[in-house]
């Protein structure tokens, strides 16, 4: 089985915020010297992607065994997952039950805590801290925020419509009126777990290419950060960056309710493979293999 995640482009995002249509995808596949049967490339939903990922971590970390596991945090284009193995009562009995899922692997049973919030991915985001629509866009209006400078005059092109922003004509400019706006969007959208304060997470995706941007971590080793970090090194005078930056500080802290003094893990690789599903997913499928052999 191979996922695909949406056909409109890069910008489109990691997480299925595209069409859902993964034509190219088979067209490969066809044209390939392997059988390939005809349900072999589906779309994935994004609670599987955020178990296999969980999965490819604790694995790579030899972690996968026992009440020491790491959360991880995905924060995709389309969509940001949270997941961990809850330890505490309080977290079960007070979890809607379509946040839990249950699977086996290697002779072992979990129940993960795992959410994939669609539609507050990274570049997602971005469209709705501007109010910003395709229809409007076509228009040539141009889409305001307190993220940006106030003579900005930019466009930006995301899954294949051209966006026109700029800042607000009062003046104002900075992280605390960007936060603001930022934080407006997420309100009551997240389940909050008291549990996640005492759990260890890793962070990858945006989160980790956004720290890259601003120097905080190093490209290829990555490195620990507090969710204080992101804004301290939120820039004035970086399109988007600051937004994003925003963004990331309000998602860990009013979305997720992480503590200022929070630390997490970034990292893009562990043991020299991706922080990704694919892994995750290799091993479910080859399990019965593995423990056979």
């Amino acid at each position: 089985m191979a996922a695909a995640q949406g056909e409109d482009g890069p910008e489109a995002g990691r997480a299925g915020y595209g069409t859902g249509r993964p034509v190219k995808v088979r067209k490969v596949f066809s044209s390939s010297p392997f059988l390939v049967s005809e349900n072999s490339v589906r779309i994935m939903d994004g609670t599987d992607e955020g178990v296999l990922a969980w999965i490819t971590v604790n694995y790579l970390t030899g972690l996968l065994h026992g009440d020491h596991t790491v959360g991880t945090l995905d924060l995709g284009g389309g969509s940001t997952q949270i997941t961990f193995l809850p330890l505490a009562k309080a977290t079960l009995d007070q979890t809607p039950a379509d946040f839990l899922t249950w699977f086996e692997l290697f002779n072992s049973t979990y129940r993960l805590y795992t959410h994939s919030y669609l539609g507050l991915g990274l570049k997602a985001a971005r469209l709705a801290v501007l109010g910003a629509s395709a229809s409007a866009a076509q228009q040539k209006q141009m889409f305001r925020s307190h993220c940006f400078q106030p003579d900005l005059d930019a466009e930006w092109t995301f899954a294949g419509i051209t966006y026109r922003y700029g800042g607000q004509s009062d003046g104002l400019v900075g992280f605390d009126s960007c936060y603001s706006e930022v934080q407006r969007i997420l309100q009551g959208k997240f389940h909050h777990v008291d549990e996640l304060q005492s759990r260890r997470f890793y962070a990858f995706s945006y989160y980790y290419d956004r720290a890259v941007d601003t120097n905080l971590i190093e490209h290829e080793d990555g490195g620990e950060l507090t969710v204080r970090d992101f804004a301290v090194k939120a820039p004035k005078k970086s399109p988007f960056l600051c937004m994003d930056l925003a963004y990331i500080t309000a998602l860990l802290r009013e979305g997720f309710g992480f503590e200022e003094d929070t630390t997490l893990q970034l990292a893009k690789k562990v043991q020299d493979i991706e922080t990704s599903w694919t892994l995750g997913a290799i091993l479910q499928e080859l399990q019965p293999l593995i423990q056979s052999g």
